[in-house]
């Protein structure tokens, strides 16, 4: 019985540290006194947002996916672009990249989609590995592909874009190396340091609860 007992407890305690560890994952950011500037990045999958709430929770901008690939747009993205700029928050587009489509179909999409703004901060393109889709480029073609469409999408918003492009697709095509446009890395809860230049933006976390949001969200900070 007395095993039995401390084996109750043991799991117990085990599972009372395990919920203590999961609410401090949600409630964790990086210190503003490294990291002054800090926001989220969102999408569909984050539903309706409480835009008013967010920035009062502490984020200063925010970036909302626009498209995906070359025929498919967020369906939120329009109430989020408005939603931002009237809460007083910067704002900024993300496109999210197919290995199977044309580079021009994708930039053309993003094109029409966005509008031009001249305060916007930056477009982003989103460049991970995707169920749906299995195409394995040859690096050289990715980044001949890539070039193109930032090309096309930097003429319609006047400013270079960014690449957020994740640890696997980094290690397979080394993008950072071969094309010169700001990185945004992705590593929860550490600074991420798998591209050979330095990070300009780093996803922090993708587990974060903030008020005005329903489950959890992508937090960003810009480095220095």
């Amino acid at each position: 019985m007395y095993g039995i007992g401390r084996f109750v407890l043991i799991v117990l305690a085990l599972a009372v540290l395990g919920v203590a560890g999961w609410q401090y994952a949600a409630r964790w950011r990086p210190s503003t006194e490294t990291y002054p500037v800090q926001g989220v990045d969102v999408s569909e999958a984050n539903g309706a947002i409480e835009w008013p709430v967010v920035a009062g929770g502490g984020a200063d901008f925010a970036y909302a996916v626009a498209t995906d690939g070359a025929v498919q747009r967020d369906r939120q993205f329009e109430t989020n672009w408005q939603g931002i700029a009237a809460a007083g928050m910067r704002r900024g587009a993300v496109h999210v990249w197919s290995m199977c489509q044309p580079a021009i179909d994708q930039a053309n999409a993003f094109n029409t989609v966005v509008p031009r703004d001249d305060r916007a901060l930056p477009a982003a393109i989103d460049i991970d590995t995707v169920e749906g889709c299995d195409t394995q480029p040859e690096r050289q073609q990715l980044v001949d592909a890539i070039r193109q469409a930032a090309s096309m999408i930097e003429a319609h918003t006047g400013t270079p874009v960014m690449l957020r492009v994740s640890r696997t697709v980094e290690r397979r095509y080394d993008l950072a190396s071969a094309i010169p446009r700001p990185l945004w890395a992705q590593g929860n809860f550490f600074a991420p340091d798998y591209a050979s230049r330095p990070w300009r933006m780093w996803r922090a976390s993708d587990r974060r609860r903030i008020d005005g949001v329903n489950g959890t969200i992508n937090w960003d900070v810009a480095a220095q």
